[in-house]
């Protein structure tokens, strides 16, 4: 069953948190299909963090809840999901996923018959995937190109401060499948100053 908008209507780290376990589709040439494994929360203004100081993102995530925000650091696209009520900014990103379906064509895409680098990282999930910025703001919560259904749980869930931010705020933001080889990074990260 395809997680229904009201699941993205709630704060951002009970959304980040829930995810883990869920599958995400993308609908490609091929059906392609990840176990989300690692997410982090994102807040708005007074996040330090959160990409919301920039005008197009900021719209975005203060929009409707469950529609993907897609932008680049580094080269990667990271795909991130809005959350909570219109005009609250927040959002999660999917930092990594568990391969499950399309294998082949995620092996193709990234150039690796390496499978735990497949989808270990925000930037190599959507390359994996074939995700990049023409998929900004589609409505995750309905059956389409790509979407989010309910998934597995009976797992630990772990939580630390997020990865690679100069700046964070004093919870940890962060939560990912404990013991999952698809997680990115580090397993105890320290807050950052």
């Amino acid at each position: 069953m395809v997680l229904p908008k009201r699941f993205y209507n709630r704060d951002a780290a009970l959304v980040a948190e829930e995810l883990l376990g869920c599958i995400i589709v993308k609908e490609d040439a091929e059906i392609l299909k990840g176990m989300i494994v690692e997410t982090e929360a994102y807040y708005g203004l007074s996040d330090p963090a959160s990409r919301a100081r920039s005008k197009s993102i900021g719209e975005i995530m203060g929009g409707e809840a469950g529609r993907a925000f897609i932008y680049m650091v580094h080269g990667n696209w990271l795909f991130n999901i809005t959350t909570m009520r219109k005009g609250e900014q927040s959002g999660v990103l999917i930092r990594a996923v568990e391969p499950l379906q399309g294998i082949e064509v995620m092996k193709r895409r990234r150039g690796t018959d390496n499978i735990r680098n497949l989808t270990s990282g925000p930037g190599k999930f959507t390359q994996a995937f074939g995700i990049d910025r023409t998929h900004n703001k589609i409505k995750i919560y309905q059956k389409g190109e790509i979407y989010i259904e309910e998934g597995r749980k009976g797992f630990e869930v772990a939580r630390s401060y997020r990865i690679g931010v100069t700046r964070d705020v004093d919870i940890p933001l962060r939560f990912y499948i404990k013991g999952n080889k698809f997680v990115s990074g580090p397993k105890n990260v320290k807050k950052a100053g």
